[in-house]
């Protein structure tokens, strides 16, 4: 690391001075982040505080902190924010119950995302999994973009943790998902047809969520290789 230390340095002659005047700095933020992120944060953490991520042993709360900051990165609200830290509490075993009491605490908006974002809710014997995904891709072609925000959100998330893994691993790492390989691209492909379908529906759709999805889609892509 020294060597490429004095390397960067040595290679600095032709950067040009910084520039003065007003810094973006001092831009006001989109919003005031409010205590309620904090609390959904903690709920968060109470929540899956000893879960992993598939087939690792990193935990858990990393995919939900990433999913928020792409979420607030692409223009989303702090109720979307919070969501996105709640998107997985429901289905992961909180059930309906859990679902009443974060309409209580942050309100039927952020309750309604979360809701979106839940393939199930904990009652009874889960659906096969090819069954869920036909469900879940159902549901998403009618969501509202307060959804569809989070939900790409997540999805990219884990098709970038899928292509770093694929990298790092091979082929094999694909034995960790119930669809397996071919399964599992057929669902990321599919994800990425809708949303890539969302941007064609949506003329005016933002500039920070049309990234999201095309990155999406990038790296869905790349998975195919």
């Amino acid at each position: 690391m020294r060597q490429a230390l004095e390397a960067a340095l040595g290679a600095c002659e032709g950067v040009l001075p910084a520039k003065g005047g007003a810094s973006a700095e001092h831009a006001e933020p989109a919003f005031i982040v409010s205590p309620r992120l904090s609390e959904a944060l903690s709920m968060a953490v109470d929540r899956h505080r000893s879960q992993v991520r598939k087939g690792t042993t990193i935990p858990y709360v990393t995919h939900l902190l990433a999913v928020t900051a792409l979420v607030g990165e692409s223009g989303g609200s702090e109720e979307e924010m919070i969501a996105a830290l709640l998107h997985d509490a429901v289905e992961d075993g909180g059930g309906r119950p859990l679902l009443d009491e974060i309409r209580r605490v942050f309100g039927s908006s952020v309750a309604d995302i979360v809701e979106g974002c839940s393939e199930h809710f904990g009652s009874g014997e889960k659906a096969p999994w090819l069954e869920r995904k036909q469900s879940y891709l159902t549901r998403l072609a009618e969501a509202p973009l307060t959804v569809l925000r989070v939900t790409c959100a997540d999805k990219l998330h884990n098709a970038l943790s899928i292509a770093r893994d694929l990298k790092a691993q091979g082929p094999s790492m694909f034995e960790r998902f119930k669809g397996d390989r071919e399964g599992t691209l057929w669902y990321y492909r599919s994800l990425a047809r809708l949303y890539g379908a969302l941007v064609q529906d949506e003329p005016n759709l933002d500039s920070g969520f049309r990234a999201v999805i095309r990155e999406l889609r990038e790296t869905v892509a790349s998975l195919e290789g």
